[in-house]
């Protein structure tokens, strides 16, 4: 019986001995996961702040670049305004003479409806 109480004892070491082994296990695979995540997140953090520094730069170049061309814009619509102007300045009389001519210069005529209802059988 004592050697029998003996195994049981020594059978319920070795069962406390692997639970501490599996306890010592998982506790290892936390840390192993958590310096993991950390490092991963560190990781990501940096790529993040790479990524921004670049579209940084990119905007800042580009936002030059966008002001010139607003600028350019400006400038050509300035030109087309002086120009229409200069044209208006030059044709205004012509075209108001050539309005008056049109509008004083009136030729009776039977206008074409009237005409097509004249006509025996028209409507």
């Amino acid at each position: 019986m004592a050697q029998r109480s003996q195994a049981i004892q020594q059978l319920l070491d070795a069962e406390k001995k692997a639970g501490d082994i599996i306890e010592a296990s998982r506790k290892a695979k936390g840390r192993r996961l958590r310096q993991a995540r950390e490092e991963a997140t560190i990781e990501v953090d940096e790529c993040r702040r790479l990524q921004e520094e670049e579209f940084r730069t990119i905007v800042s170049q580009n936002q030059g670049s966008g002001d010139d061309f607003k600028n350019a814009v400006d400038r050509e619509t300035e030109h087309q305004l002086r120009t229409v102007a200069h044209q208006v300045a030059m044709n205004r009389h012509s075209v108001i003479s050539r309005l008056l001519e049109l509008v004083t210069d009136v030729k009776p005529e039977i206008h074409e409806n009237l005409r097509l209802s004249a006509r025996p059988g028209g409507c």
